[in-house]
């Protein structure tokens, strides 16, 4: 630095750092164990340790368990972790459903369910069963991940598998957002519903369902921009279509109707008590 030349922030905090004279090094190092001061050169603090799983991570901003709040200690969120992933697979309409990774592998469960496709969603979705038919879509689960481009994609696969009478089972890692995010377009493309109405009419399938925010603008802009689109490619392709899904989401959506009525009588009963 030139004499008469400002010194900048940078130049203040270097000069605050420079080493001491050699006499006061001395000193420092030989400090004795029990003195106040330290008896070697101050560390700095250990860097934190890595995350753990992804969607501790990721809570509130869009993960799977970014819909589970309130929780005041971690034993309390651990529980209410645990509480998502034990869902089983729910039934959205004839021959679809929707659950989480562990539902991907349960052989048991599937064959009961009769589902021979798999639609899997995630960082890291690859085939895991030799028998089972897969797509396979690598997607994070955060708001600038664009899912709207594979939709077309994925409501031919589900549609295909339901018609030939068998099951496909769509799943993320928890079955609560990437997941619920493409059953909702399927059911707004066969049914020509809004978002709101098609995710409501998931949601009394699977009350967990809960997509991150850029997940519900997408739907949104995809009801807005293309689904009047969607709608005319797939009845094109798919003129003669066997199934009831317009009266199946109806139904569900009067139980999801009566399933808040009920809440909202049972709240106000237990106010009044």
């Amino acid at each position: 630095m030139q004499n008469g030349e400002a010194m900048s922030p940078q130049d203040s905090k270097a000069a605050a750092t420079v080493d001491p004279p050699e006499e006061q090094r001395a000193n420092i190092h030989s400090q004795t164990p029990g003195s106040a001061e330290p008896s070697g050169p101050l560390l700095p603090p250990p860097s934190p340790p890595p995350p753990g799983p992804v969607f501790l991570t990721q809570l509130a901003h869009g993960s799977p368990t970014g819909r589970i709040h309130g929780w005041t200690n971690v034993k309390e969120l651990y529980a209410k972790i645990a509480k998502v992933f034990n869902i089983p697979a729910s039934e959205v309409l004839p021959d679809l459903y929707l659950g989480n990774f562990r539902d991907s592998q349960d052989r048991d469960n599937l064959a009961r369910h009769n589902i021979t496709h798999i639609l899997s969603i995630h960082d890291k979705a690859a085939p895991i069963l030799e028998d089972m038919t897969y797509l396979c879509i690598s997607a994070g689960d955060h708001s600038k991940q664009n899912l709207v481009q594979h939709f077309k994609d994925c409501i031919v696969f589900i549609h295909e598998s339901r018609l030939k009478g068998e099951g496909c089972l769509v799943h993320c890692v928890a079955g609560v957002s990437r997941s619920v995010t493409l059953v909702v377009a399927y059911l707004m493309t066969v049914t020509g519903r809004t978002w709101v109405e098609s995710l409501a009419a998931v949601r009394a399938a699977r009350p967990s369902a809960g997509p991150n925010l850029g997940f519900l603008r997408q739907l949104e802009e995809f009801e807005k921009y293309e689904l009047t689109q969607y709608r005319a490619w797939w009845t094109d392709k798919y003129k003669n279509n066997p199934f009831n899904d317009d009266e199946e989401v109806a139904n569900l959506l009067v139980r999801k109707n009566l399933a808040m009525a009920n809440g909202i009588a049972s709240q106000r009963a237990t106010n009044n008590t």
